[in-house]
Formats: structure tokens, sequence, C-alpha cells
């Protein structure tokens, strides 16, 4: 069995006209496919406690209780160091990634160490907004340098009509900190495996992207 940690969003509006926060699926289906292979999962957020869900992303969802029940009990973010405790790191994303995880320099300095350690680096959607700005332990590199990548494409941001609201567009600023981001067709199930970085492009690729992390740690 082994330890994920998963980090999730706790901002929850983009502005007055608009509600935003965790991307339910991104977060549900991944959470339960970790469960269901054996795995154990810890679910953190930068503010603790209850995670904003995005409206949205419960049109076409029905809640289920057990997952709930996880998002309203968030942890908050661990101190330096305990990484060493879990295999594998789990980013779902929601808009919020974009106004939280991606300042928040506790969690990136979580990351880099996770990276340092050599465990599993998955996230999915806008998730990978928290590598943004995020450095390599011991390294002037950012931690996304080289990397083959998926995330939120700028043409997924643009069909939302929401990426005017955006601090930057994911992909286009992952690109200038020297990511090679692969994108498919807008909303296609699409993973990028490269090594022990698992990224997914968009909610459609939740389910895929988790899958893949099951099948990383069973080969580590």
């Amino acid at each position: 069995m082994a330890k994920i940690l998963m980090i999730v969003t706790s901002h929850g509006e983009i502005d007055d006209e608009h509600k935003t926060g965790l991307w339910y699926d991104e977060y549900a289906i991944p959470y339960k496919t970790f469960v269901e292979a054996g795995h154990e999962v810890v679910t953190i957020s930068p503010r603790g406690g209850q995670v904003p869900v995005d409206p949205r992303s419960l049109d076409a969802a029905e809640p289920d209780p057990a997952v709930m029940e996880q998002l309203a009990k968030t942890i908050m973010p661990l101190e330096a160091g305990d990484a060493l405790r879990y295999d594998a790191v789990f980013l779902p994303g929601g808009h919020g990634t974009m106004f939280d995880l991606a300042r928040s320099q506790g969690i990136k300095s979580l990351l880099s160490e996770f990276d340092a350690q050599g465990k599993v680096m998955a996230a999915v959607c806008h998730g990978p907004a928290a590598f943004v700005d995020a450095i390599r332990a011991g390294e002037p590199k950012t931690l996304v340098s080289g990397r083959r990548i998926t995330c939120f494409t700028d043409a997924e941001e643009r069909e939302t009509k929401l990426d005017a609201l955006m601090p930057f567009l994911l992909a286009s600023k992952l690109r200038e900190q020297g990511a090679e981001v692969v994108e498919n067709a807008p909303w296609s199930d699409h993973v990028e495996v490269d090594g022990r970085w698992i990224t997914g492009q968009n909610p459609q690729s939740s389910g895929s992207t988790a899958r893949a992390v099951v099948e990383a740690l069973r080969n580590a």
C-alpha cells in the first residue's frame, strides 16, 4: 500500500460574479481510484478545513458523501520533511488553484521536496498551476524545466470564457518556465507520462491520470 498526498485549493471565488474552487471530478475520481487500489490518501489545502467546490462541476455529478467528507476536513500544509512519509503527490484542478496554489511558497517548497526525493509527481487540468515559479531543490532551474507535461490548454481556457479573469494562461506560463507542454484536442482524454511525472489535460483526463499514478506506484 502506498500513501498519496492530494493537495487541493482553498480559493472559492474569481470575483463577485464567479464562484470557483475545486473541480469535483478531478478530486473524486482519483480519490476513489486510489482508495479502491488499496492506497491511503491524505488531503491538504492551504487553509485547511472545508474545501470550496466549483458549483459548475456539480451540474452533472451527484456528490459522493465519502468524498465530501474528505473535503470537509482537509488539513493545513505539511512541514518540511513530512514528504518523506508519502509515495506520491496528486494535484487536482479547478480555477481556484490559479489563485492560491499558484502563489503558495509553502506548497512550492513541498513539491520541490517531493521532486528531490524522486516521488511520483501528478496533476490534472489546473493542478499544475502549483508548479508555476517552483524551483528545483539545490538548483536554479524551475521545477518544470525540461519536463514533458500537459495541463488545461489556452484554447480550453478561452472556451470557458474565463481567460480574461485569470492571472495568467497556464499552458503559456509553464512553457515560459521551460516545460514541454503537449496538447491534444480540447476536452479530449489526454495524459502525459514523463518518468515519474504524470499529468492530465482536463477534467476528462481525471480517471486516466489517476490510473497512471496507480500503475507508476505498482512499478516503483
